[in-house]
C-alpha cells in the first residue's frame, strides 16, 4: 500500500468534495488518459486505472466513509487495484453517458469487446457481542442467492447446444453510435442491447433457468470477522454474492457489523470503561478489589486509602485489539471510581455517621474540592 496515492489527490479534489465534483474530476482525468487517446502508453494506462480505482471508492458513500476513517487499511480493503480494463469500461461507462467514446474504439483492450456478466452483491448483518469482538469470530449463514444452474452448468443453453454470434454487434459485445453535438461529431460505445455485451446469444434456452445460467438457490457461507471491529463497520467478502449469468463473475457480500450493548463495559474505541462502585469504608480504608475482564476472568488491584470519586485507574493492554490492518496493540480497561451512598441507615449507623460528621477529618478541604471539580471538568470536556 505504500506506493498508493491518496484517492483525493488522484482526482485532484478536496475531502469535502461533492459527488458531482468527484464525478466531473474523474471524467476529466479518464478522458485525458483514455487508452485510445494514448495508444501504447503504459504510464497513461496506469493513470487511467488509478483514477478509476479512486472514483470507485469516492463515489460510493459507504466505501468513502470507510476510506475517510481507515484509509487503505479499511476492513476488507479496497479491491480496485485489481481492476482490468474490461472491468473499468463496464463499471464506469455510465459516467460518460453510455460509453467512453469519441476516440475511435477501445483499441482491443476488451479482448474483442465481449464481457462477462457480474452477479449482484448481497448484504448481511452480523450481530456480535463484546467477547466476539475481542477475539474475532467465524459465523456461518445459509444465504438465499442466485446459483449456477445445475442443468446447463451455467451456460444457459439446453442440451449443450451452445451460443451463437450476436447478429447486432457481430460478436464484438458493443455497438458504436455517432452523434452530432455542440463539440462536433462524437462517437459513443456501449454494451450491445441485444446480447448485453457478451457477444453471443442463446437460441435454444435451458428449460430450467430460461437461458440465464443461474437459478434461485441457497448456500452456506462462512464469514470470518477479525477481532477489534466496531458497530457500523462494513466488511466485503469477495465472490460470495449472486452467481454471474452465463458463468460470469460472482458478486460480493457486504457484511454490516452490529455490536450488541454490554452490561459491564462501555466501549470507547479500543478502550473499555468499567464503573467501579465502592462502599464508603473501602474507599476510606483502601484495599484489594476485583475488576472483570472481557474474557470473563478478573484482575485484582489495590486501592490506596482515601481514594476519591472520579479517580480513574488504567489497566494497560486489557482492552480490545486494534482491528486487523489498522493500528496495532491493545486498548486498556479504564476503571472509573464511584462511591455508593446508602439510602437507608440503621440507628447505629446514623449515630456513627453523625459522630464522624463532626470530625474535621471528614470535612473536605479546598484542594480536594478543586481536584474533584477539575476531574469533572476534564470529563465533560473530553
Amino acid at each position: 500500500m505504500a506506493n498508493k496515492r491518496d484517492y483525493y489527490e488522484v482526482l485532484g479534489v478536496g475531502k469535502d468534495a461533492s459527488e458531482d465534483e468527484i464525478k466531473k474530476a474523474y471524467r476529466k482525468i479518464a478522458i485525458k488518459y483514455h487508452p485510445d487517446r494514448n495508444p501504447g502508453n503504459k504510464e497513461a494506462e496506469e493513470k487511467f486505472k488509478e483514477a478509476a480505482e479512486a472514483y470507485d471508492v469516492l463515489h460510493d458513500p459507504q466505501k468513502r466513509q470507510q476510506y475517510d476513517q481507515f484509509g487503505f487499511d479499511a476492513p476488507g480493503g479496497f479491491g480496485g487495484g485489481n481492476f482490468s480494463m474490461d472491468d473499468i469500461f463496464e463499471m464506469f461507462g455510465s459516467v460518460f453517458g453510455g460509453g467512453f467514446g469519441g476516440f475511435g474504439g477501445f483499441g482491443g483492450q476488451r479482448g474483442g469487446g465481449q464481457r462477462k456478466m457480474r452477479g449482484g452483491d448481497l448484504r448481511l448483518k452480523v450481530k456480535m457481542n463484546l467477547q466476539e469482538v475481542a477475539t474475532g469470530v467465524t459465523k456461518k449463514f445459509r444465504v438465499k442467492k442466485d446459483v449456477t444452474c445445475p442443468h446447463c452448468h451455467g451456460s444457459g443453453a439446453e442440451g449443450g447446444s451452445g451460443a451463437e454470434t450476436c447478429p447486432t454487434c457481430h460478436g464484438n459485445g458493443y455497438t458504436v453510435q455517432t452523434k452530432q453535438t455542440l463539440f462536433g461529431i462524437m462517437q459513443t460505445q456501449g454494451p450491445c442491447p441485444t446480447c448485453h455485451g457478451e457477444g453471443t446469444i442463446i437460441k435454444n434456452k435451458c428449460h430450467e433457468c430460461g437461458g440465464d445460467g443461474v437459478v434461485k438457490g441457497e448456500e452456506v457461507v462462512e464469514i470470518k470477522v477479525p477481532a477489534g471491529v466496531a458497530d457500523g463497520m462494513v466488511l466485503t467478502v469477495r465472490g460470495k454474492g449472486n452467481a454471474g449469468p452465463h458463468n460470469g463473475i460472482a458478486g460480493d457480500i457486504q457484511v454490516f457489523i452490529s455490536e450488541e450493548p454490554n452490561d459491564v463495559f462501555v466501549r470507547q474505541d479500543n478502550d473499555l470503561i468499567y464503573n467501579l462502585l465502592l462502599d464508603f469504608p473501602t474507599a476510606a480504608l483502601g484495599g484489594e478489589v476485583k475488576i472483570p475482564t472481557v474474557d470473563g476472568k478478573t484482575l485484582k488491584i489495590n486501592l490506596e486509602p482515601g481514594i476519591q470519586p472520579g479517580t480513574t485507574k488504567r489497566l494497560r493492554g486489557k482492552g480490545l485489539p486494534a482491528v486487523q490492518g489498522y493500528g496495532s496493540g491493545m486498548g486498556d480497561i479504564i476503571v472509573n471510581i464511584s462511591i455508593y451512598v446508602p439510602k437507608f441507615l440503621t440507628r447505629e449507623e446514623r449515630e456513627a455517621l453523625e459522630k464522624m460528621q463532626k470530625s474535621d477529618n471528614f470535612k473536605s478541604d479546598k484542594s480536594t474540592r478543586q481536584s474533584i471539580f477539575q476531574k469533572f471538568k476534564n470529563y465533560f470536556n473530553s
